[in-house]
């Protein structure tokens, strides 16, 4: 039978990393769960295929697969006492004014005993499959331009589908779940990150999300009641209503009160979708917008802004369904379709920008700022190990997650010290293979 032995690593611990790690050394009580800590960090910057607590403790010496299991698991620390003490070592080198990004990513898995894993729709595969999901936000700089901006994660939180469980009360406790933990919605679950990442005194002033959050009122009135401005994708059956027919409604007196009932309330402006709003411009309203340079060349969209409500309900349900109708705050609908000779489909977006001192191209380029937490997730997953944890217990998925996000940090904060060069990629981890048959390079 043939074997691959995977040389091990030196037990002297990366410099860099040794420094780096040091301002978090009081949250782990023991030595030797510090000793694993770096340990297990060097493991994830290590070239290993797969990089869980089995391949680290053969590749990095110094270590064993007890160790790092008991670091996942049994160890005295908290993961969310971890990324505080990260996020406002990180806050305090970057700048203000950034961009909180909210996303959430798919970790296929084959059994069902892992926490959080059902069928459920994977952005990973493009389809329904066995997967966890994460939650998680990301602070970028406000650099959308760039193709090297400044980011780097906050924190994360695994869903939990409620029926199979959150409900399950045999399967929570198999999975040690805590018992404070209940079902949150994956919009519910970005809010507890926005909070976190105020708590923390992370550098955002902006907030953007794809549609997927865009597309849920309750928690687009919970970014506007926390006063914080936001660009989100929406779908194209988004409601709007138009500002100046809106301020007609408002003006205009209610309709006779018939002596039953309730009296009647002054009726709203009429409710127009995304899409019809859209489909009523002119070519004329449409201009190319080009915002950072791509792979194939410069990313560009025909794009137009509009000022508009947000809003809910139709005239004719309102006399029959009051709390179905809303309207909200005057913001931005942005709207993008491909090229003229290009295929592909036209996307919508809501923002709650200021009218005055924003122009198409700005709207542009925040919207489309989000692309960095989808590189986050790629490179986690690709470098860091993030979909390689084996465990099935909650506190090891968020205990190996703190862990990735602490080790893609310093990749961060290491690749901004040291500059990037041509490299491009390879430079993003320039520590993948610091760890050889010859020890540190």
């Amino acid at each position: 039978m043939n074997s691959f032995a995977i040389p091990k690593a030196s037990s002297d611990p990366l410099p860099e990393l040794a420094e780096f790690l040091k301002p978090f050394a009081p949250l782990f009580r023991r030595r030797q769960s510090r000793q694993s800590l770096e340990r297990y960090i060097t493991g994830l910057l290590t070239d290993l295929g797969r990089k869980n607590c089995q391949t680290i403790a053969s590749a990095v010496a110094g270590t064993s697969t007890e160790r790092l299991q008991h670091l996942l698991t049994d160890a005295e620390w908290d993961p969310l006492e971890l990324d505080a003490a990260r996020v406002r070592l990180l806050s305090k080198r970057s700048p203000k004014g950034g961009i909180l990004i909210l996303d959430d990513t798919s970790l296929p898995k084959k059994g069902n005993s892992s926490v959080g894993v059902a069928p459920q729709y994977s952005g990973t595969l493009g389809k329904i499959a066995n997967c966890q999901i994460l939650v998680s936000a990301e602070y970028v700089a406000d650099e959308p331009s760039s193709n090297t901006p400044l980011h780097w994660p906050i924190s994360g939180r695994l869903y939990l589908p409620e029926e199979s469980w959150a409900k399950d009360s045999e399967r929570r406790k198999r999975a040690h779940v805590p018992e404070e933990i209940g079902f949150a919605t994956k919009p519910q679950l970005a809010l507890d990150m926005v909070d976190l990442a105020r708590q923390w005194e992370v550098p955002f002033e902006l907030v953007v999300a794809d549609s997927g959050y865009g597309k849920n009122p309750a928690f687009l009135e919970a970014l506007e009641r926390r006063r914080l401005p936001y660009v989100c994708g929406v779908e194209r059956t988004f409601g709007v209503r138009l500002p100046e027919e809106v301020e007609a409604a408002g003006a205009a007196a209610p309709p006779a009160y018939q002596g039953r009932g309730r009296p009647p309330k002054a009726r709203p402006a009429p409710l127009y979708t995304a899409e019809d709003v859209a489909g009523s411009l002119s070519e004329e309203a449409w201009q190319v917008v080009s915002w950072r340079e791509g792979t194939k060349g410069m990313l560009s969209k025909q794009m137009v802004a509009l000022r508009v409500h947000r809003a809910t309900g139709s005239q004719e349900r309102y006399s029959r369904a009051h709390q179905h109708v809303s309207t909200g705050p005057e913001g931005w609908l942005i709207v993008e379709r491909p090229l003229p000779g290009e295929e592909g489909d036209s996307k919508y977006y809501f923002s709650t920008l200021p009218a005055d001192q924003l122009s198409v191209e700005r709207l542009g380029a925040l919207a489309h700022s989000r692309w960095v937490i989808e590189q986050f997730y790629e490179d986690a997953k690709g470098e860091c190990g993030l979909g390689d944890y084996q465990g099935r217990r909650w506190d090891g998925v968020h205990r190996h997650l703190a862990l990735v996000m602490l080790t893609y940090s310093f990749l961060a904060v290491h690749s901004s010290i040291h500059g990037e060069d041509s490299q491009s990629k390879k430079d993003l981890f320039p520590l993948r293979q610091a760890h050889n048959a010859t020890g540190h390079p």
